[in-house]
């Protein structure tokens, strides 16, 4: 359902475009909006409407649905394990989500799109955490598609914060945020 509500917000946003005065249409979110955000980008690759978004901003995107199995090939699961975020005690068990087939689907868990499925798509930033064991499933492994399928792609990494710590914590760390903020906003009006 929440895909299919980010599927319908673009299109009305689109839509939209002109009476409202909207040059740009990013699709943003952060964590499992992160999730939502690629997996809204990729949806619209499959359905031909890609020229509805100029661009993707995630911010520690919840991805892969690996959290019960914490791969090797993703080390910031077990390195950065319970700061602010444990896996897979969290909630962040991909099987008690999903089941069969959805827990590779790339519509489900976009950390599994091959290549192929990244290629055409408009500019993206990949925006993670330093302290946050989803880190390495959007930095070392979707980041490194994005690149692989030539998407113009900016990988971005807060230092010292944990999950989702430049969004959530404003008012104790209100540098971080306004410079998150700011960066959202650049990647926006440089499109």
């Amino acid at each position: 359902a929440g895909l299919d509500d980010c599927t319908s917000a673009l299109q009305w946003m689109h839509g939209q475009r002109d009476s409202l005065g909207i040059a740009k249409i990013v699709v943003s979110g952060d964590s499992g909006g992160g999730n939502l955000t690629l997996a809204t980008a990729l949806k619209a690759k499959r359905d031909g409407r890609l020229d509805q978004i100029d661009g993707v901003y995630a911010l520690c995107p919840y991805i892969s649905g690996l959290y019960a199995t914490q791969p090797a090939n993703l080390p910031s699961m077990t390195e950065n394990d319970e700061y602010f975020l444990a896996v897979p005690d969290a909630g962040c068990d991909g099987g008690d989500l999903q089941s069969g087939w959805q827990l590779t689907d790339p519509l489900a868990w976009p950390y599994h799109a091959d290549v192929s499925d990244l290629e055409g798509l408009p500019p993206h930033v990949i925006s993670v955490n330093q302290l946050d064991p989803l880190r390495d499933e959007g930095l070392l492994v979707y980041f490194r598609k994005l690149l692989d399928a030539g998407v113009s792609v900016v990988g971005r990494t807060v230092n010292g914060t944990c999950h989702a710590g430049d969004v959530l914590f404003r008012t104790c760390l209100p540098e971080v945020y306004h410079a998150s903020l700011r960066d959202l906003v650049g990647f926006a009006r440089a499109l």
